[in-house]
C-alpha cells in the first residue's frame, strides 16, 4: 500500500469513527419525528441569510424535487415564510416563522446537550485541541468560494470577564472617544452578572478565532418573561465574518429555548454597526432619550424583540 492509499484509508477510518460519535446513522434525529435531512434543512433556513431553495439544494447536496417536498411540508405546518426575491422574482427568500423557530428549538437544545456530553469527558486543554483540529479540517477542505475564517463560540471562563471590561474600555475610547466612566459601567455590569449568575436563564458567549478572543455578548434576566441583551462586542480584526450576527442569534435562540417572551436592549444611536445587527435580527426601536455620558452627548435607544 502506497502513501496515498494509506492516507485514504486513514480518512475513511476517521469518517466511520466520527459518524458513530455524532450518531448521524440514527433513523430519527435527536429523538424527534424528523429525519436528519429535515433537521438539516430547518437548521440551514434558521441560520442562513434568508436563503433561496436553489442555494439550500446546493449547500446540502439535495435533489431539488426532494427539497421542494420537504419545504412544502414545512409550509403546511406553518413553519416557513416566503418573501419574493428582489434579484429574481421566480425565487423566494426563505425564513422560519415563530412556529418554525419553536419547532427547531428543542432539536437545537438536544444537539447542544449531546455535543456538550461529548466535550464534558475532555479537559479544557483537550477541548481546545479538538476545536483547533476541527478548524484545521474545515479550513483545508472548505472551498475557496464559501470558506470563511473559522471561529468558535464558547461559554465564559476565568479571565474572560476582565477581557470584556478591558476591550470595551479600549475600543470605545478609540472609536467613540468614551472616557473611563464607560469602562467603569461595563465593570459594574459584568460584576453583577457573575455575582448573581443564573445558568438556567442567563448566558455569556465568547467568540474565539485562531485561539484569540474576538467578541462577546451577554443575555441576562431582566424579569421572569424579559431578557436583556448586553455588551455585544466584536474586535475590529474579526469584523465582516458574521460574528456579531451569530452572537445575537445565539441570544435569541437561547431566550426562546428557556421561555422568555421578549428581549430588550439599550444602546446608543452612534453605534451604527450594532444597530444594524439588531434590526436585521428583528429588533425594533421603541424609545429614544438624549443624555450626556462618558464625556459625550448621546442619544440612548431601547430596542425590543418579541419572541
Amino acid at each position: 500500500m502506497n502513501h496515498l492509499d494509506q492516507r485514504v484509508a486513514a480518512v475513511r477510518r476517521f469518517n466511520r469513527f466520527y459518524t458513530r460519535q455524532i450518531g448521524v446513522l440514527r433513523e430519527r434525529q435527536y429523538k424527534s419525528p424528523f429525519s436528519l435531512t429535515e433537521v438539516r434543512v430547518l437548521y440551514e433556513i434558521a441560520h442562513g441569510e434568508k436563503p433561496i431553495a436553489t442555494e439550500l439544494s446546493s449547500a446540502l447536496g439535495l435533489d431539488a424535487g426532494y427539497l421542494s417536498r420537504i419545504l412544502a411540508g414545512f409550509e403546511k405546518r406553518g413553519w416557513l415564510s416566503k418573501k419574493p426575491c428582489d434579484a429574481d422574482a421566480r425565487q423566494s427568500l426563505l425564513s422560519l416563522t415563530a412556529h418554525g423557530q419553536k419547532a427547531l428549538a428543542p432539536l437545537d437544545a438536544r444537539s447542544r446537550e449531546e455535543v456538550g456530553a461529548i466535550l464534558s469527558g475532555l479537559s479544557g486543554a483537550e477541548q481546545d485541541r479538538l476545536i483547533d483540529a476541527m478548524g484545521t479540517v474545515e479550513n483545508l477542505l472548505g472551498t475557496q468560494s464559501t470558506q470563511t475564517p473559522a471561529y468558535i463560540l464558547r461559554p465564559h471562563q476565568p479571565g474572560d470577564i476582565g477581557w470584556v471590561v478591558h476591550r470595551h474600555g479600549v475600543l470605545y475610547a478609540q472609536e467613540y472617544r468614551y472616557d473611563e466612566h464607560f469602562e467603569a459601567l461595563v465593570a459594574q455590569i459584568v460584576a453583577k452578572f457573575i455575582q448573581s449568575f443564573d445558568p438556567k436563564r442567563e448566558r455569556c458567549w465568547i467568540a474565539e478565532k485562531d485561539g484569540e478572543i474576538v467578541g462577546s455578548v451577554f443575555l441576562v434576566k431582566h424579569s421572569k418573561t424579559i431578557a436583556k441583551l448586553r455588551l455585544l462586542l466584536v474586535e475590529p480584526s474579526a469584523r465582516g465574518f458574521g460574528i456579531g450576527k451569530r452572537l445575537v442569534e445565539e441570544c435569541v435562540r437561547f431566550a426562546r429555548q428557556v421561555g422568555y417572551r421578549k428581549i430588550t436592549l439599550w444602546t446608543q444611536s452612534s453605534l451604527h454597526a450594532a444597530r444594524g445587527i439588531y434590526e436585521r435580527a428583528g429588533f425594533r426601536l421603541v424609545a429614544k432619550k438624549k443624555h450626556h455620558s462618558w464625556g459625550q452627548d448621546q442619544v440612548a435607544e431601547t430596542w425590543d424583540l418579541k419572541l
